[in-house]
């Protein structure tokens, strides 16, 4: 434990990461459908992935297990070949990833957009070892790229194709490429009060997209394949137990005091990087604790535990280095179960027809992305989060009409526009609240 505790923070992130694919890739091989993992694995690469596609339908328990495993060694790889240095953004990345694993990344779709990346860090002549959480961030359009592989123009898919690969490289080299700068300007967008950041200069690329390649030439939206019923509750909350429980444990016998973990869980300023500010041993506890507490909170509301769940998980996770934690993440759960409920009471005196309830499909995903707005909580309270998360519930399912459901960063997009809404507000008149936080 000493070695791990004297490890730098960089060196401790990748290990981390390959634990924690080596996990989802041993427990393919123990799923009971284990037998048709790699036949499962090319269903899922070899079909559209819109989101949301449950890949426990599409291709098996063991290819999903599989296929988030192999993803998240093809991250850690990119690390180990381009000689990186990981960080809290990385630790984001990375898991963010694997979470959409999932339902819409696969070992083939992210190789195009990863080169569109490389082309950007060669062409400004800029070390390719500052390139791998770009590279990470630029599968968020990962479902596109899967569309036009298999199905282009075509409503069907009808497999892979040389023209299908020609415009899959060149939109790939023009989603990489745009994506790097507009990351750097993304926080001025929101002032740092969406930890999604990179869900800004992603949407609006596959905004443009959807536009170039779809509505203005008249090519007709494929849809997405909706069957969401596959699922298993016993296997996704083993799974989730055990990795959780192994990180608290783990955590503990670094050396982690309960005093360290309740100083992240009641600091008002947002601690940014967990890692390399409070330590390796208490970001390990809150991925450990905030997980455990985040699969608690999907069993409460009643979710159906199909591959999207499972994935939106680790994607909430994913924000465990970059000051979420259960704290300043209640308030927005909250906010979407006083919106799920207060909204459809209001649907019923209007006659409406309500789809909105707190354990429908698109809620349980758009509460994922919401906690990206705890630094709202972090900075102004309680309430302002509960608020925050409110206006995230009313907004979240109509954004995917302008990405047409190919941007998997949908929900932090909408947490972004709902700073722009919401926090020029909150320094009007949080400004008290505020100071004495400080």
């Amino acid at each position: 434990m000493n070695k791990l505790k004297s490890m730098n923070e960089s060196s401790f992130l990748k290990l981390f990461m390959g634990l924690m694919s080596a996990a989802f890739v041993i427990a393919a091989f123990l799923m009971p459908d284990r037998a048709n993992a790699f036949s499962g694995l090319w269903q899922i690469m070899s079909q559209p992935g819109k989101i949301t596609t449950n890949y426990f339908h599409l291709g098996g328990y063991a290819a999903t297990f599989l296929n988030m495993g192999l993803v998240g060694f093809i991250c850690l790889g990119l690390f180990i070949v381009l000689k990186g240095t990981a960080n809290n953004v990385s630790t984001l990345a990375y898991l963010l990833t694997v979470g959409f694993s999932a339902w819409g990344i696969t070992v083939l779709n992210v190789w195009f957009t990863f080169a569109g990346v490389a082309l950007y860090y060669l062409v400004k002549k800029e070390k390719l070892s500052g390139a791998c959480n770009a590279m990470m961030f630029s599968t968020g359009i990962a479902p596109l790229i899967t569309d036009l592989l298999v199905r282009y123009p075509n409503a069907e898919a009808v497999g892979f194709s040389a023209a299908g690969l020609l415009v899959t490289v060149l939109v790939g080299l023009f989603i990489g490429f745009m994506l790097p700068a507009g990351l750097g300007h993304a926080p001025a967008v929101h002032k740092g009060m969406d930890i999604y950041s990179a869900a800004v200069p992603v949407c609006f690329i596959a905004f443009f997209l959807n536009a170039t390649l779809y509505k203005t030439i008249g090519v007709d939206l494929p849809g997405a394949p909706t069957d969401m019923t596959v699922a298993d509750q016993g296997i996704v909350n083993l799974f989730c137990i055990i990795v959780f429980g192994l990180c608290v444990v783990l955590a503990l016998a670094m050396g982690c005091k309960p005093g360290q973990y309740l100083k992240l869980l009641t600091t008002r300023p947002h601690v940014a990087n967990i890692s390399g500010t409070l330590g390796k041993e208490v970001f390990l506890m809150n991925v450990g604790v905030f997980g455990l507490f985040i699969l608690a909170y999907y069993n409460l509301i009643g979710a159906s535990f199909n591959s999207v769940t499972f994935g939106i998980i680790f994607c909430m996770l994913c924000t465990a280095n970059s000051g979420s934690h259960p704290g300043n993440v209640w308030p927005i759960m909250l906010g979407y179960v006083v919106g799920s409920y207060g909204f459809g009471w209001l649907s019923q005196l209007a006659g409406g027809t309500y789809a909105m309830t707190i354990n429908a499909q698109a809620i349980a995903i758009g509460l994922c992305f919401a906690n990206g707005l705890s630094p709202i909580c972090s900075k102004y309270g309680w309430f302002a989060g509960m608020i925050s998360a409110v206006m995230h519930f009313l907004l979240v399912t109509s954004v995917p009409n302008m990405h047409g459901g190919f941007c998997l960063y949908n929900g932090g997009f909408t947490a972004a526009v709902i700073c722009v809404l919401l926090v020029p507000v909150l320094e009007k008149f949080a400004k008290a609240e505020t100071a004495s936080a400080k």
